[in-house]
């Protein structure tokens, strides 16, 4: 919201000060984003007279000025082709920062000449682009005066940001009325008069579609004009709009932006002379179209709210016009539409059409519902004093919303809710100067709220006006009272355990990411599917419409944004909660990542590989580390979820409970999502790990290295082909847990030499002596151990 210095102060009498506005406005909650004065850039710069303008000696396209600035005369070089003698310009003297260039002007020599100054263009000034000569004032323009007082841009524009609940405050007088309540001023009562008609309009209002019509638009109220001039507005309402930005257009146009801007009140105007017949405020049909004014076609359905006549939709109620019966400099029949529209149906509306407006930015946050009937006086005053013509008499339809409501407010409450203390007598004062009727004597009071305050719906936002006129700086500094018996919120384990997991991932090289809560219900389907508790009542977006029960689909996405944006291979991970039902127990947290596309980069040492189930299982087992997971006596079981590949995923569980899946996305998910690959995942559960049992320990001796050389052997066993490799390490271990510290599988094989059913799985078993290096025998018994454990468990012979 914009608006001038000036332009305030034709509501509001004060001699506030810039910087007192400022500040003002930002602690009555008008949070004031920036002040453009434009005065103050042009400091220095003053209004001259060019007495002589001849032609430089030295140079071809130079005049030598000799110029008057008021002070005296100064002699300028000047190339622009509009120098002459007798003209008036702007003028800047040495030392005078110029805008337009960034420079500093110095005086110098040009060409052999002196020049003491500058006449300065439009683009010097940063007016406007042009730059063909210099600016040329009025011949009566005085000299030595500030420039910006004679282009009259000497008025300040204030820049304010609006919340929400504020739509009183998108029209100037309501920021006139804000600032009276706090004392900055006192401000002037509107014209809000009735304009007499002196005919009866030929075009009438209608409703139809009963309840669903008068609910977008409970009334509405129009006007006739006949014999109307619509050329350009004066110059002081031209000014105006460009000021804060917008472009002049018509006469007629210009008078609605300026009620818009001024009153808080949009408008519009049709050519009457384009109308067939009576207007009708209704729901649009299915088929329907509209081309709008800002020449874009819209199809409209039975939701969207419309204006029309008997052939055809000229409207889309409370967010534009239509461009076929738009106004033109040969209107003379005008017809003027004053209505007040449901927010929540304008709301509605323009994002469907997506259509943003200074109409719908205002009706969707909700206007002076009683503004129909003054709106429609003042758009007809400044029509019959800009256009001419005579108007009509009142027509409308529909009946004025209920909007009348009375709220109790005691006194204390304002002491108590907002530890502010403000007199009764200040209380009351404010209120009645932001329009509130207060009565009731001594207290409670029964507060009556404006037709123009839709946002006050009980005795805490009466306290919240109060407060925010009064001011919060009147808040005292107290601290909060300790209480011993309030403890401090518990966390649960896996809210302990997620900084944990985030430094382990992180380490990995994985990069966090943090994703939406909810993703599209679709692709919730693919990842377990959600019910119907878990559904968003009024989601964000439609692929944002339930909670995510996995954070997967997020970061694959997020992936392929990523890849697609040539950020290749990226690895993500997420710490967060994921929801299976709307219970207690329905939402979990999870570690999850993704890694995507290579696993490792092209290298002259070796061929380039996609990320496998193997990638992602190391990073799942450093999360669980990390968290405290016992990981060594985790199994791996074959038992992924349907969005893992088959055969390339697993489960890493202890017991009978899954700690982590992990393994490549399965190609239907991928394709689903539309990726390329390849892509790898895992899922560790932050709270499926058993707690770390703390142990009462002995002062144990700072641990050694065993200084004897261990002893390394290799072992190959025939197993089922359905037999593990894993079990097969794990029971090696487990044949002397004090001397075995390590048992890998090196190699799986299956073919000629093996029978069918059957694979061949070799071992590399490390043995280690701690207080004496061991004998031939000591070792082959310990390696005899491994075989008798292997045979055990898994029914492994050793290999011919």
């Amino acid at each position: 919201m914009k608006f001038t210095l000036s332009w305030l102060r034709e509501h509001l009498e004060t001699g506030a000060t810039v910087d007192e506005l400022r500040q003002r406005l930002t602690m009555l909650g008008l949070e004031v984003e920036g002040v453009d004065d434009r005065a103050a850039k042009l400091d220095g710069f003053i209004t001259a007279h060019v007495v002589e303008a001849i032609q430089h000696p030295n140079a071809d396209k130079l005049r030598v000025c000799k110029v008057d600035t008021g002070k005296g005369i100064v002699q300028v070089v000047c190339g622009a082709p509009n120098a002459r003698t007798g003209m008036k310009g702007v003028f800047a003297p040495p030392g005078t920062h110029i805008p337009g260039t960034g420079l500093d002007l110095k005086p110098g020599k040009i060409r052999g000449e002196a020049s003491d100054g500058m006449l300065c263009s439009e683009r010097e000034l940063q007016l406007s682009d042009s730059h063909d000569g210099i600016i040329d004032l009025p011949a009566d323009t005085p000299i030595g005066l500030p420039a910006a007082s004679v282009l009259g841009l000497d008025d300040p524009v204030f820049e304010i940001k609006v919340t929400p609940n504020r739509g009183d405050a998108l029209g100037v007088l309501g920021v006139a009325r804000d600032l009276e309540a706090a004392g900055v001023g006192r401000r002037k009562a509107p014209d809000f008069a009735k304009v007499p008609g002196t005919y009866a309009s030929p075009i009438r209002w209608t409703h139809d579609g009963g309840e669903a019509a008068l609910k977008s638009c409970p009334i509405v109220v129009g006007r006739h004009f006949r014999g109307v001039r619509n050329g350009p507005s004066p110059a002081w309402l031209q000014k105006r709009l460009r000021d804060i930005g917008l472009r002049p257009i018509s006469a007629l146009v210009d008078i609605t932006n300026l009620a818009t801007f001024d009153l808080g009140r949009p408008l519009h105007v049709f050519d009457a002379g384009k109308l067939a017949g009576d207007l009708v405020m209704r729901r649009a049909r299915a088929g329907e179209s509209i081309v709008a004014l800002d020449g874009r076609t819209y199809e409209l359905d039975g939701s969207i709210a419309v204006i029309a006549d008997a052939k055809a939709v000229h409207g889309i109620g409370g967010v534009m016009g239509g461009e076929e019966t738009g106004v033109s400099e040969a209107t003379t029949e005008v017809f003027l539409e004053v209505a007040y529209f449901d927010p929540i149906s304008v709301a509605a509306t323009g994002r469907r059409l997506g259509i943003n407006s200074d109409a719908r930015y205002r009706f969707e946050r909700g206007i002076d519902p009683d503004s129909v009937w003054w709106g429609a006086e003042v758009a007809a005053r400044l029509i019959l004093q800009l256009c001419g013509g005579e108007a009509s008499e009142l027509v409308s339809s529909g009946a004025m919303p209920a909007w009348q409501r009375e709220y109790t407010l005691r006194p204390d409450r304002v002491r108590t809710l907002a530890g502010i203390d403000v007199p009764a007598a200040a209380q009351k004062d404010i209120l009645a100067k932001l329009g509130f009727t207060v009565g009731g004597g001594g207290g409670p009071w029964t507060v009556a709220v404006p037709s123009w305050r839709p946002d006050i719906v009980g005795e805490a936002d009466l306290v919240e006006e109060i407060v925010r006129v009064h001011g919060y700086d009147g808040l005292d500094a107290v601290s909060m009272p300790r209480d011993s018996s309030v403890s401090r919120p518990v966390r649960t384990t896996e809210q302990r355990r997620v900084p944990f997991a985030r430094r382990a991932l992180a380490a990995r090289g994985l990069t966090e990411a943090m994703s939406w809560s909810f993703m599209d219900e679709a692709l919730a389907g693919a990842f377990g599917g959600v019910g119907p508790d878990l559904k968003l009542l009024n989601p964000i977006a439609s692929d944002l419409a339930v909670m995510r029960p996995s954070i997967l689909p997020n970061l694959l996405q997020a992936c392929g944004r990523n890849d697609a944006r040539g950020l290749r291979d990226p690895a993500l991970f997420e710490v967060g909660p994921q929801y299976k039902d709307a219970t207690p127990t329905g939402q979990r947290w999870v570690a999850a990542g993704v890694r995507y596309g290579r696993g490792a980069p092209r290298h002259w040492s070796g061929a380039e590989r996609g990320v496998d189930a193997f990638d992602v299982k190391a990073d799942a087992l450093a999360a669980l580390a990390a968290i405290g997971a016992p990981v060594d006596n985790l199994v791996t079981q074959t038992k992924a979820p349907g969005w893992y590949h088959p055969g390339r995923s697993g489960a890493l569980v202890l017991g009978d409970r899954p700690l982590a899946y992990f393994g490549e996305v399965h190609p239907d998910v991928l394709a689903r999502l539309d990726l390329r690959g390849p892509a790898a995942a895992f899922e560790v559960f932050l709270d499926a790990a058993p707690p770390v049992r703390a142990k009462a320990t002995k002062t144990r001796p700072a641990l050694k290295l065993s200084p004897f050389q261990p002893v390394e052997r290799d072992f190959a066993f025939v197993v089922d082909a359905g037999v593990a490799s894993e079990n097969l390490a794990r029971a090696a271990r487990a044949a002397d847990r004090a001397m075995i510290t390590a048992a890998q599988v090196f190699d799986v094989y299956a073919g000629k030499g093996v029978a069918d059913g059957r694979k061949s799985v070799a071992l590399s078993v490390v043995i280690q002596p701690v207080e004496k290096t061991l004998t031939d025998a000591e070792i082959e018994a310990i390696c005899a151990k491994v075989v008798a454990q292997i045979a055990k468990q898994t029914g492994g012979t050793l290999r011919g």
